[in-house]
């Protein structure tokens, strides 16, 4: 990682999420749950904001594509058709001795055990099914059976034809979602990076033919400014090409972007060239006409696929892991902070008033109260306001608002910022045009 970044430890990263509200383990108080975790205050206006952020840059700024919520229930033969049924597994193997598991693909099978150290203790590699069955209806047989969908990318396939005829789009455009998914993933780690369950951010751009060379680099341009955009450092991302050993057999060429978490370079968001296979194989399941009518050309055609695929969750310990720093400050001590882009803070402005007397904190309290229209507010009068700046900073809160005894003369207020730790004297009446200036402005250093 670069110098400023070396203090981004996992550790760090739990410590904080659990302490300032950011993330717990699921059914913590019944010791816990593998795999599953809950948001909790800060952490769910963290999640949703990188939601609205993505949300808005591929649907508002783009005429050609358009919203899907698809159930995360469907019909079983989705995932026939899709290959989740047959082939959406791992090798798995278990160690006789200590009972540990591990997926075969990703250790010796002839050396000693990871854990326990004995040899020859490896059962035979059999394959797990990542899919999470469950069974609807009364009666609990073969028939009712159905899957917790894995991704959410089926579900704008099988639509494609009704969003195609009820919202007059026309081919090249694009489906975006955001859904749970769910896998039965047996080595769960990292915190939230693989988790059972989690949120995916997907979009399927349709597309003629002939032209998704055209539009899979557009695409790849578009999914990394994305980050920057977000204020992601440019240096703790890049690009990692698939190979001949990594590319599905349908695909004609995918990429990821990859960011260096703290436990290095990982995956964060796949761009991939998908051919026309998804749809073929629906037609094929379904018995249903899935080709397009090229209004120009009378050609008919099954549309080729430009899939961008980010996986939500991931991105909010992207977002954590890229905002955490430590920070040595005038005083001699040292702060930390989260640099979190303004537009996904979870807390905009907080409204401190200096001291709790002679009237300060009424007006605070009143300013706070209306700020709330146009920003995600917070208000603190506990303990000296140093300490509340930290609090603030901890959070990644932009911007402080103190309310002093000079508020009280001329209504003007001290605008502190979080990355500079400046202050700026703002008239009352003028800081909502201010703080959203400084939002649109904000650049990360």
């Amino acid at each position: 990682m670069s110098e400023e970044k070396q203090v981004v430890t996992m550790d760090k990263i739990i410590s904080l999420c659990r302490r300032r509200g950011f993330i717990f383990q699921s059914s913590e108080i019944y010791g816990g749950l593998n795999g599953a975790y809950d948001y909790g205050p800060l952490g769910v206006d963290l999640k949703n904001n990188i939601r609205d952020f993505w949300w808005k840059e591929m649907t508002q700024m783009h005429d050609n594509i358009v919203g899907l919520d698809a159930s995360i229930l469907m019909h079983p033969r989705v995932w026939e058709a899709s290959g989740h049924v047959s082939n959406f597994s791992d090798p798995m193997v278990d160690c006789k001795v200590c009972k540990s598991r591990f997926r075969a693909d990703q250790i010796d099978l002839n050396a000693p055990c990871p854990v326990c150290g004995n040899k020859d203790s490896f059962t035979e590699p059999r394959n797990f099914n990542l899919m999470f069955e469950t069974h609807i209806g009364a009666n609990k047989d073969s028939a009712s059976v159905v899957y917790l969908r894995p991704e959410t990318a089926q579900g704008i396939y099988v639509d494609f034809k009704n969003v195609l005829q009820s919202s007059r789009v026309k081919i090249p455009f694009g489906i975006a979602q955001v859904g749970k998914s769910f896998r039965n993933e047996i080595t769960t780690k990292n915190f939230i990076f693989r988790s059972c369950e989690f949120e995916q951010m997907e979009m399927q751009f349709f597309c003629k033919p002939g032209t998704e060379d055209e539009w899979f680099p557009y695409w790849r341009e578009q999914r990394m400014n994305f980050y920057k955009k977000m204020g992601i450092h440019p240096e703790h991302l890049r690009w990692h090409q698939h190979g001949p050993d990594e590319l599905a057999f349908y695909a004609k060429d995918a990429y990821d972007i990859q960011f260096l978490f703290p436990m290095g370079w990982q995956e964060l968001e796949g761009v991939h060239s998908r051919t026309n296979y998804d749809l073929t194989q629906h037609e094929k399941f379904s018995g249903k006409d899935l080709t397009y009518l090229d209004p120009e050309t009378n050609e008919r055609y099954i549309p080729y696929v430009v899939e961008t695929s980010a996986g939500l969750t991931r991105n909010v310990l992207m977002a954590l892991s890229d905002a955490y720093d430590e920070e040595a400050t005038p005083e001699g001590d040292t702060r930390t902070v989260l640099h979190f882009h303004p537009q996904i803070a979870p807390v905009k402005v907080a409204v401190l008033p200096l001291v709790k007397k002679d009237g300060i904190a009424e007006y605070a309290s009143k300013l706070e109260h209306s700020l709330r229209e146009d920003f995600v507010t917070f208000y603190d009068q506990s303990g000296a306001v140093g300490r509340r700046y930290r609090r603030m900073d901890e959070i990644g809160t932009p911007y402080c608002i103190t309310v002093d005894y000079q508020t009280l003369e001329d209504h003007t207020v001290t605008v502190r910022f979080r990355d500079s730790m400046q202050q700026e004297r703002v008239a009352v009446d003028q800081i909502v045009p201010f703080i959203k200036n400084a939002m649109k402005n904000y650049k990360r250093v």
